[in-house]
């Protein structure tokens, strides 16, 4: 006897398990129709943005579809599958979040990053329960940043100095492009590119190799260019030479230019006047660059030597001094027949006034003699006329007084006797 037959067992298998299990029974067959394809969207996918993968040629209407993180069919990398029947979409253990799968079986993956790139498998199970397969490969483009110029030596020596230029930072899947002076690089021996010409090199640099330069990185999403970069060369600064529009001018007079000759470039100038540096007086002007000095009008204190002075950030030279003289004329005129009469009558008061103050003096002093001793023995009683003079006659002796009392008497007489040296010392 056979044994009785029992109920038939029914357990429920989960959809991607059924899927997985017929994709693996009809793996192999070969298509019907058109091929299954996946076109990326955008194809080249910029770090930050949306991206959808698209199944195109898909036959029928499918039963549901399933997305795979790679290129092999394995739960552990389900991202999401969909069953059309139920409307209902389960996602797996590769999904991170990011990722929508639609109806038509279009996935979404949002804000990607680099480590997104990589191949996505897209299985579709058709009505007859067979399946489809197609692989797709997304890449993941960082967007570049703008590139920053860096040299090996910032103050290089001309004739003496190799650089090296780096355009950086370096990222991968990017190339490099350099300017200078907003040209393409010129052919030359002295310019050398790294292989991967991230890195310019320029051997015994020049004045003529400051630049600028601009460095260019593209990748298949973005295009950045540095900014400017100037290289800085030394170079020793040759003698100036000075030149004036006259050296020698009258006072009052002008103008006279004095011109710093230079055949130096992106260089500074300065004045000295006496070999101190130049004060700017009234009259005096700087054209813009300092180049030209000019002196309108001229004074005497103008006179002197000039020197300019050129300069960059590595060294200067003065040039030879320069001496600019200045005329002119004293203020002086010849005494006329009026002022010589002037100053001889002056000189005639000074004398008479000199010998009107002698006589003051020399009276003074004989008035201080009363008359009782007047006159001198010696005369004998005798007046000024040589006439005999009695004592009687004379006026009664008094004390001395004041010379201006003396004067003020209308009936005095004043005698007055000057002794020379010459008499006294007898």
């Amino acid at each position: 006897m056979e044994p009785p037959s029992g109920p038939a067992s029914r357990r429920r298998v989960p959809w991607n398990r059924l899927l997985l299990a017929v994709s693996l029974l009809t793996f192999g067959t070969p298509p019907t129709t058109a091929q299954l394809t996946i076109e990326v969207v955008p194809p080249l996918a910029a770090e930050g943005t949306d991206v959808l993968l698209l199944a195109h040629n898909v036959t029928g209407n499918p039963l549901g579809y399933t997305w795979y993180s790679g290129e092999r069919v394995e739960n552990r990398q389900l991202i999401a599958s969909y069953r059309a029947d139920t409307n209902v979409t389960t996602k797996g253990p590769a999904h991170n979040g990011r990722e929508t799968l639609y109806p038509n079986g279009t996935l979404l993956i949002q804000h990607v990053t680099q480590k997104d790139t990589g191949s996505y498998t897209l299985l579709i199970l058709k009505n007859d329960l067979l399946t489809e397969r197609q692989t797709g490969h997304l890449h993941v483009h960082p967007v570049l940043p703008t590139p920053v110029i860096t040299s090996n030596n910032s103050n290089p020596w001309e004739h003496k100095d190799t650089v090296v230029l780096t355009c950086g930072p370096e990222t991968q899947n990017t190339s490099y492009m350099w300017w200078i002076n907003d040209q393409s690089l010129p052919s030359s021996t002295r310019l050398e590119l790294s292989e991967d010409k991230r890195t310019l090199t320029v051997f015994s640099v020049t004045r003529k190799d400051t630049g600028p330069y601009v460095c260019e990185a593209r990748n298949p999403v973005s295009v950045r260019r540095s900014d400017p970069f100037t290289l800085q060369v030394l170079y020793p600064v040759a003698r100036p030479s000075l030149q004036a529009s006259n050296t020698t001018v009258a006072e009052h007079e002008g103008p006279v230019v004095l011109t710093c000759l230079t055949d130096e470039t992106r260089v500074s100038i300065r004045w000295f006047f006496k070999g101190q540096s130049l004060l700017l007086t009234m009259g005096m002007t700087l054209s813009l660059d300092n180049s030209t000095l000019t002196i309108d009008p001229v004074s005497r204190k103008d006179a002197g030597d000039y020197q300019c002075e050129v300069s960059n950030r590595s060294n200067s030279s003065k040039s030879d001094p320069l001496r600019l003289s200045v005329t002119w004329q004293e203020n002086t005129q010849a005494l006329n027949v009026g002022t010589i009469v002037g100053i001889v009558i002056g000189l005639l008061l000074v004398l008479t006034l000199t010998a009107a103050l002698g006589c003051f003096i020399s009276l003074h002093s004989c008035l201080h003699h009363n008359r009782g001793n007047w006159p001198p023995a010696s005369t004998s009683g005798r007046g000024p006329s040589g006439g005999s003079v009695s004592q009687a006659s004379l006026p009664e002796a008094r004390s001395p007084a004041p010379i201006y009392q003396e004067l003020l008497r209308p009936d005095t007489d004043v005698y007055c006797q000057i002794n020379h040296k010459a008499d006294v010392g007898r």
